[in-house]
């Protein structure tokens, strides 16, 4: 009996330890599941956001096939812009101004300040915001000419290569309303804007240009396709 008297207490306080022990753990489990959650519910509400910014009312869509030229003949890719709405003469004044002042890296700096206009997807990216769109009528439909900073990749900010001078993406998409078939664009994935021999202003690219074809202009709400 004393052997097991002396034996009870302890065999208590190695239960009251484990209760203790597990009730800690439990605890543990509980914080852990409630950070958890309140991340998932985080992520969740970027998420909408995010789908929310990018689904705005009443957007155009447009998809073209990109043709690679000279060193890039023979590939090929899908190009997406979305367009939420169109830039202002003062969105173009203030480009303008920026560039005469500070060149290419006035005008990145320039449309790095600019609320997202819009949105292209290009192959080896998530897609990016696009800062400015600007739309001109032609005799057979319109031009829409784009330009935004572009997304540097990790291993050019990481070394410091050259191509992070290329910094802006840019292109045009001309629509022929009359005839789809000739619909056509160009592409400047890496591109930057300098000022040429003769004082005018001209797109430096870190590769060759590439064509646009194959351009579907998707319908906005209640809009027929063009």
């Amino acid at each position: 009996m004393t052997g097991l008297v002396a034996i009870q207490p302890r065999n208590r306080h190695f239960g009251d330890q484990s209760r203790l022990k597990r009730l800690q753990l439990e605890d543990k489990v509980n914080i852990i599941s409630k950070r958890l959650k309140m991340r998932v519910a985080a992520a969740a509400i970027l998420a909408i956001s995010a789908v929310a910014g990018f689904a705005r009312d009443n957007h155009e869509q447009i998809d073209a096939q990109a043709y690679g030229t000279s060193t890039q003949l023979g590939k090929n890719f899908t190009v997406r812009l979305i367009i939420y709405e169109l830039s202002t003469p003062d969105d173009r004044k203030i480009l303008i101004e920026s560039f005469q002042k500070g060149q290419n890296d006035g005008l990145a700096n320039a449309l790095e300040k600019m609320k997202a206009v819009g949105r292209i997807t290009i192959p080896g990216t998530l897609g990016f915001d696009v800062s400015y769109i600007h739309e001109v009528k032609t005799p057979t439909g319109r031009s829409i000419r784009f330009v935004t900073n572009r997304k540097i990749a990790f291993g050019e900010a990481y070394w410091s290569t050259q191509s992070q001078s290329f910094n802006l993406t840019a292109g045009e998409i001309r629509i022929n309303d009359q005839d789809k078939g000739k619909s056509d664009g160009v592409l400047y994935p890496a591109s930057q804007l300098t000022i040429n021999k003769d004082g005018e202003p001209q797109w430096d690219l870190r590769m060759n240009p590439w064509k646009l074809n194959n351009i579907i202009v998707w319908p906005k709400s209640g809009d027929k396709e063009k």
